[in-house]
């Protein structure tokens, strides 16, 4: 009951009473509609159909509202989770250096520009810190 009478749920308490009587409004509308000389079975049909977006809102409340009370009933409330000591990774730890990929020497033969491309990413590795 106390989740029931939240705000957040009196919000959609209203939200969805608000969406239901626009539905019935609306259904009204139409069927009036449908009566008159410009109206039509299309008219008809949405004065269906207008009520059973209604019903479709209030189902959709009650089962959100269930399906809360029911996750706050098998829930306990959450306890302060202990602190985790932090470490320092042991020195031969794979997270403490890269391993370095050995980048095998070309020759001139191959495609200068592969050769221009090659020698740029060995300068760029040899001055890299890590």
């Amino acid at each position: 009951m106390r989740l029931a009478l939240s705000p957040r749920w009196m919000m959609w308490h209203l939200l969805t009473l608000g969406a239901m009587a626009t539905c019935g409004w609306l259904a009204v509308w139409q069927w009036q509609r449908a009566g008159s000389a410009l109206g039509s079975a299309l008219n008809v049909g949405y004065g269906v159909q207008w009520p059973v977006f209604a019903v479709f809102f209030g189902v959709m409340w009650w089962r959100l509202l269930r399906m809360e009370a029911q996750s706050a009933v098998e829930e306990p409330a959450p306890a302060e989770p202990a602190p985790v000591p932090v470490e320092a990774p042991p020195a031969d730890s794979p997270f403490t250096a890269r391993p370095r990929v050995a980048v095998p020497e070309l020759d001139d033969a191959e495609n200068p520009r592969l050769v221009a491309y090659n020698q740029m990413l060995r300068q760029l590795a040899e001055r890299d810190p890590r």
